[in-house]
């Protein structure tokens, strides 16, 4: 007698984002390990393994490839007897069946790509990968010894294949035949890119963010930071040897903290039956991640922490966004954002789009030099100081101009202190 386990989807999710089935690792009649990865869901945050919940064959699939899922939802069941029941058989022949021409076209493509490559296309490599990232890298063009394993025992993840240059044209667009009449084109070379799941998703959700939801509104001011960064050179050393990094970053999140604090509305959400602000001060930090795009990984109680605890934070949050690492609860709960584009070299981005459901987000560009009229009682002069633009965009629903300024008025002054 054969019995069942059930499949749901992890049940602590990102709220404000909507998770996607990006792949099944098995198919089903397929045996599985209690542990083994067994699905990949999609945030426009992060990327989740769902593992197996035990042992035995996948008898059935419930939630497709790009369907949307919610928190705790059954996506599928697994069968965990001595024997495999007639009707998961049954199943699983069906499967194979109807993916046989799908298999053989993408085996085909993967012995092309090892051929370039001079692998053979049966390698242990290749053999390894889950059936996800075989199609992948099928659709690249790609063998499995083109790509750089990262996951356990240099297992080859989706993430590894997106980062790997495509060198197949299996994804190139096909050339059109003039029309008549018509002037042949000059020969372009191009190829295509495959939007991943991540990338999809960041791009729904700023269009949802910016035409659909909360009319933004920009304000720009202007930072000095000579302050900061005498008060950084003299503490820098200090924080190091604690090992906290001392980064700009972590003085505009203290400054931002002090303007939370004096205009509260930009730490709140907008709703129909009125404007939820928050208590707690929760800060993302959007952080570009190459080869899959921004994160906004969250720094939470950013307003009980002092300046070492915020370096410190910061320091392990970028670490493993950088690395790949983030967990579901680092990206979830954010009240505020921080977008600091100037890092790489962006003087003004206005306007930054909101990350929903907030209604503000603080972007700091390029720091440089600059020539500034100084008053000295009734003299002036000219002084070089390191300055930044500062942006506000806010949710104009939740908050008028002057809420906005005088929240850049609190957060360059507490910068001009050098007291952030």
């Amino acid at each position: 007698m054969s019995a069942s386990s059930e499949i749901r989807a992890p049940a602590e999710q990102t709220e404000g984002t909507r998770s996607q089935l990006l792949r099944w690792l098995k198919r089903v009649g397929e045996s599985v390990e209690a542990n083994e990865p067994l699905i990949e869901l999609e945030t426009d945050k992060v990327t989740v393994e769902v593992a197996s919940p035990a042992s035995g064959v996948l008898a059935e699939i419930l939630k497709q490839e790009q369907d949307e899922i919610v928190p705790g939802e059954l996506l599928g069941r697994i069968e965990t007897g001595a024997a495999q029941s007639a009707g998961a058989a049954v199943a699983g022949e069906a499967a194979v069946a109807g993916e046989v021409a799908g298999a053989a076209a993408a085996n085909r493509a993967a012995a092309a790509g090892a051929a370039r490559a001079g692998a053979p296309a049966g390698s242990r490599a290749t053999s390894q990968a889950s059936p996800a990232v075989q199609r992948l890298l099928a659709e690249r063009g790609l063998s499995a010894a083109d790509v750089q394993g990262t996951g356990p025992s240099g297992r080859i993840t989706v993430e590894d294949v997106l980062r790997a240059p495509a060198t197949g044209d299996g994804g190139r667009p096909e050339a059109r035949a003039p029309a008549a009449g018509e002037k042949p084109a000059a020969s372009v070379r191009s190829h295509l890119v495959p939007h991943s799941a991540v990338r999809r998703r960041i791009a729904e959700h700023m269009v949802q963010s910016l035409l659909h939801t909360a009319p933004h509104v920009t304000t720009v001011f202007e930072a000095d930071l000579t302050a900061v960064l005498k008060d950084r050179a003299r503490r820098r050393e200090e924080f190091a040897q604690r090992g906290a990094p001392l980064t700009l970053t972590a003085y505009f999140v203290q400054a931002a903290v002090a303007a939370i604090r004096v205009v509260p509305e930009a730490n709140s959400r907008w709703t129909d039956g009125g404007l939820e602000i928050y208590d707690d001060i929760h800060i993302g930090i959007a952080t570009a991640v190459e080869g899959t795009g921004l994160v906004v990984p969250v720094l939470h109680d950013a307003g009980t922490r002092d300046l070492l605890e915020i370096a410190r934070g910061l320091e392990e949050l970028v670490g493993r966004a950088r690395s790949g690492t983030l967990a579901p609860a680092d990206v979830r709960g954010g009240t505020f954002t921080i977008s600091n584009h100037g890092v790489s070299g962006s003087l003004l981005a206005a306007p930054i789009i909101i990350n929903q459901p907030q209604s503000a987000i603080l972007g700091v560009g390029k720091l440089e030099k600059r020539p500034v009229v100084i008053e000295e009682g009734d003299e002036q002069k000219i002084a070089v100081q390191p300055r930044c633009y500062v942006t506000l965009t806010l949710d104009h629903r939740a908050m008028d101009g002057h809420q906005a300024n005088r929240f850049m008025q609190i957060f360059v002054g507490a910068l001009a202190d050098g007291s952030a």
